[in-house]
């Protein structure tokens, strides 16, 4: 499995081919989007294994939404069945990643609690405006280095894990090798990443600054575009991962995978 290097500059046109994409059928992309977002919830508060199901099932839930948004670039038609499609490609290997990255993630942040047992209550207070950030790591050095840990260990972890489900479904990769292959394509592109995020913030910071204008102006305009934004951006940023995926991978096949 060949990934490609990519120049910076495609990170921002993964957005505009994620957009492109989105546009020609908003509706289905959406709805998926939607779907996957409402399931996650629903799975959320199952008590104690609800966590566990949405890290095992996520990965064949967000596929259905990737097969969507091939369906909807090559010009086929499907409807909302799509939405379970993943469930029916490489199951067994899809359900090994969303494993290995619960595994991962329980252990990551295992550590950091071992370090600072309080905090998770230390960041819900900075998230909620009760404590400011600054003061908190300078009254507790345990805390900065806690949250050193699980900012430095989470990004190879999402390396990892960023193309795995695609290249297990579409191109029959064993699980581990997914994620192998998929770490080194995101340290291959790093250059491209690092615009594609940039870009998101600034997209999202800018709709944020047109909703606050608009709310000044007329209260309920900001209100329906502050709630208008993530219909369209959370789609737009799936559909952006499509585009990324086969423009670092090409199209996969399981005849690539040798």
């Amino acid at each position: 499995m060949q990934a490609r290097t990519l120049p910076a500059r495609r990170g921002w046109a993964w957005i505009v081919d994620g957009f492109a994409i989105w546009k020609r059928n908003p509706a289905l992309i959406t709805f998926l989007v939607m779907a996957y977002s409402f399931i996650q919830l629903v799975m959320f508060i199952v008590p104690y294994i609800g966590p566990i199901v949405i890290s095992l099932t996520t990965p064949a839930l967000a596929l259905g939404i990737y097969n969507g948004c091939k369906a909807v670039a090559e010009g086929r038609k499907v409807g909302p069945e799509v939405m379970f499609s993943g469930f029916r490609q490489q199951l067994p290997e899809l359900i090994k990643i969303g494993g290995i990255n619960f595994l991962c993630t329980l252990a990551l942040v295992g550590l950091a609690v071992l370090i600072d047992g309080s905090m998770g209550d230390r960041m819900v207070n900075i998230l909620l405006g009760k404590a400011d950030a600054g003061e908190t790591l300078s009254e507790n050095p345990s805390f900065g280095l806690a949250v050193l840990i699980v900012v430095v260990g989470f990004t190879p972890l999402a390396m990892a894990y960023w193309f795995a489900p695609l290249l297990a479904a579409w191109g029959k990769v064993p699980a581990v090798k997914a994620l192998f292959f998929s770490y080194v394509a995101c340290l291959r592109n790093w250059r491209a990443f690092l615009v594609y995020g940039l870009c998101l913030m600034l997209v999202t910071q800018a709709v944020s600054l047109v909703v606050v204008v608009l709310d000044l102006a007329l209260p309920i305009l900001g209100s329906l575009a502050a709630l208008a934004f993530p219909v369209v951006f959370m789609p737009v940023v799936f559909a952006s991962l499509y585009a990324n995926t086969t423009d670092v991978f090409g199209k996969i096949t399981p005849d690539e995978q040798d």
